[in-house]
């Protein structure tokens, strides 16, 4: 097959870290490709769970029209679209090619190609690349013309400690009281180090949470909220900051933040006492809440393919010496570091970082696919 009539198709869902993990591909391809919005129904589960090839879990109306011509390649992610995925290439007579990113709940063989990342439990099969980080679109030409910022930022003291704030996911939760000794720990970095905190939180993150970690940060500083008026300074962020401090639950984020070359700390979003001890998760109410108890239960009792372990990739991470886990304890030995690094310039970005890397072992497994027809 000519690469120049190659047709995909991008199915996007409500969950942005999988739409921008979706479109990174697709673009990165260079086939061109068309978005195709599902809406799922509240109870698309129980359609999911009785493993048919089917559209039932999704809202038609409000959903991208499915018709023929049938693409060549569709690409997803996330367990609401699976059905779509499969229900096209069941239309197509099988000729379509499935490419799906993350963990999916079909059997694997009902995929051409799974991209992964160790978070998930997958085993190392001929269908299944296994990368580092997940895939994200930010490019050196991202970085340069998020640079038109930096007079936004001027008049605040160096080095710019950027703060990338994410929120509930799995069994993780997002407390005030997360978010207060989050900007605690960031705003003590920023000062021993005489700079400065830009900080922004994101969809997920609830509102108490951001408002109690905004509340812990000293003038002169920056914090973006979302859903305000302003542009998002997202992308400038990366550009410009000399150091980021992430919250452990987003991926994403923390791949972004690895591909700028810059320090990186990871604020760890699990429950810990007063004097950053460890707390038994069960004495804690917000655990048992239904998403993170559901998590916790289908981690301890479901099948190893279904589970997932964002861990793996922190102290991958941690243990690579990529990245540093935030801590009262290390501020003072980082705030000295940064200071010192502040005379180095980094290349954000290189084709020879992580992030190229995963993306280059994933486009080439995808061509194989495709051309091969």
């Amino acid at each position: 097959m000519g690469e120049g009539t190659i047709t995909v198709w991008c199915l996007l869902g409500r969950k942005a870290g999988d739409n921008t993990q979706v479109r990174a591909l697709a673009e990165e391809l260079g086939w061109g490709y068309e978005v195709k919005h599902i809406v799922a129904r509240p109870w698309e589960l129980l359609a999911h769970l009785g493993g048919g090839v089917t559209l039932a879990g999704i809202d038609r109306a409000q959903s991208s029209d499915l018709k023929a011509p049938w693409p060549d390649l569709v690409i997803s992610a996330g367990r609401r679209n699976e059905p779509v995925a499969r229900w096209i290439q069941r239309q197509s007579g099988g000729r379509t090619r499935l490419v799906h990113i993350g963990r999916p709940w079909a059997p694997l063989s009902a995929w051409d190609l799974v991209i992964t990342t160790p978070q998930y439990f997958l085993p190392y099969e001929a269908n299944i690349v296994h990368n580092n980080l997940p895939l994200h679109r930010l490019t050196v030409e991202d970085l340069i013309r998020a640079e038109q910022l930096r007079p936004q930022f001027e008049h605040l003291p160096r080095p710019w400690v950027a703060v990338l704030m994410g929120g509930d996911s799995g069994r993780f939760v997002m407390t005030p009281e997360k978010g207060q000794r989050l900007g605690k720990l960031a705003q003590a970095l920023a000062r021993k180090s005489g700079g400065s905190v830009l900080a922004t939180d994101s969809p997920r993150t609830p509102r108490a949470a951001g408002d109690a970690m905004q509340a812990q940060l000293q003038q002169p500083c920056y914090c973006y909220r979302w859903g305000s008026a302003e542009d998002n300074p997202y992308k400038g962020l990366l550009a410009l900051a000399d150091a980021f401090v992430v919250t452990g639950e987003s991926m994403s984020m923390l791949g972004e933040a690895v591909d700028t070359g810059k320090p990186l700390y990871v604020f760890d979003v699990g429950d810990f006492d007063s004097k950053d001890r460890a707390a038994s998760w069960w004495r804690l109410p917000h655990n048992y809440r239904y998403k993170p108890l559901t998590h916790r239960l289908a981690m301890r009792f479901g099948p190893t393919r279904m589970r997932r372990e964002i861990g793996n990739i922190q102290e991958a991470l941690v243990e690579s010496g990529t990245a540093q886990w935030l801590t009262r304890a290390m501020i003072s030995e980082a705030a000295q570091r940064l200071q010192a690094q502040m005379t180095v310039k980094r290349a954000a970005g290189g084709r020879d970082s992580p992030a190229r890397a995963d993306m280059e072992r994933a486009t080439q497994a995808v061509r194989r696919l495709v051309i091969s027809q």
